[in-house]
C-alpha cells in the first residue's frame, strides 16, 4: 500500500531535503526514524529537494508498506522520535499510483525580507535600503507564464528541461516584512533564490522592469542577479488533485 506523509521543518541544522553522502538531511532523519518505528526499512521519495538551509512549513513524501497505519498513534510516536525541528502532521493512504513529485500540480514558496535585523527570527533576509516595491511587482509579471528559466537555474543541474509555467509571482508588505510569493508547476534549482536576487535589483534601481525579458530571453545564469540567501526561504505548499 502507498502512504503519503505530510510534514513540516525547519532547515536551519540540514543540508536540504535530500540524502547525501557526509550530511544531515531531512531525508534521513525522516527516513530512519520511519524504519525504526515500522520494523521495515522504508524508503521516502519527497516531493522535491530543497537546498541547505531552506525550510518546509509545508512538505509531502511517499512510501510503501504492507499495512495499515493509524495515523494518530504513528503521528505521535513519529514526532517522539524526531529531532525538534522536523514536524509530521499526516500520513494517509492514496491510489498506489500516487506520487508525492509527479502528482503534484504545483508548489507555493515564499521568500521573507525585512529592513532590519530580528535576533528572535533569524530566518529573513536584510535589505537595509529602501526597496521600490511597485517597481519589483511590475517586473515580477514577467516572470509569470511558461518559460524557459535557465537564467534563473543553477550552473550545470541535472534536469529534463528548463521549462516551467509559472501561475503567479507577486510582492506584499506583513507586518514589518516584505514577503515574496511565487507558484509554479515545477521549480529548477535556486530559481527562486536568483529570481528574488535580481527582483531585489528592481527594487533598488540597479536594473529596470523591462530588463526581465531580456534576463529571461538570455538563458543565461551570469546575466540574473546573484542568489539571497537560503535561511529567509519557505515552500508553504504542495497541491495535488483531489482523486490521490
Amino acid at each position: 500500500m502507498r502512504y503519503f506523509i505530510k510534514f513540516s521543518y525547519n532547515g536551519s541544522n540540514y543540508h536540504g531535503w535530500q540524502i547525501q553522502p557526509n550530511a544531515n538531511t531531512v531525508q534521513y532523519e525522516l527516513q530512519k526514524c520511519l524504519s525504526i518505528l515500522l520494523q521495515k526499512n522504508i524508503e521516502l521519495v519527497g516531493a522535491g529537494r530543497t537546498d541547505a538551509g531552506v525550510h518546509a512549513k509545508q512538505m509531502f513524501a511517499h512510501f510503501n508498506y504492507s499495512k495499515n497505519i493509524e495515523n494518530n498513534k504513528i503521528v505521535h510516536k513519529l514526532n517522539s522520535f524526531l529531532p525538534n525541528d522536523i514536524l509530521v502532521i499526516q500520513i494517509f493512504k492514496v491510489k498506489d499510483q500516487s506520487h508525492a513529485r509527479f502528482s503534484a500540480v504545483s508548489r507555493t514558496y515564499k521568500y521573507y525580507i525585512s529592513h532590519k535585523t530580528d535576533i528572535f527570527n533569524p530566518n529573513v533576509h536584510v535589505v537595509r535600503k529602501d526597496l521600490n516595491v511597485e517597481k519589483m511587482n511590475k517586473a515580477s509579471k514577467h516572470i509569470v507564464g511558461e518559460k524557459d528559466f535557465t537564467s534563473f537555474s543553477k550552473l550545470h543541474s541535472e534536469t529534463f528541461t528548463s521549462i516551467c509555467n509559472v501561475l503567479m509571482a507577486s510582492w506584499e508588505i506583513q507586518d514589518d516584512k516584505l514577503v515574496f510569493t511565487i507558484t509554479s508547476n515545477r521549480f529548477l534549482r535556486n530559481m527562486v533564490r536568483s529570481i528574488v536576487g535580481t527582483l531585489i535589483d528592481v527594487g533598488l534601481s540597479k536594473i529596470q522592469e523591462k530588463d526581465l525579458i531580456d534576463i529571461i530571453n538570455q538563458k543565461d545564469r551570469s546575466a540574473a542577479g546573484v542568489s539571497v540567501p537560503a535561511k529567509a526561504l519557505f515552500i508553504t505548499n504542495i497541491s495535488y488533485p483531489k482523486n490521490i
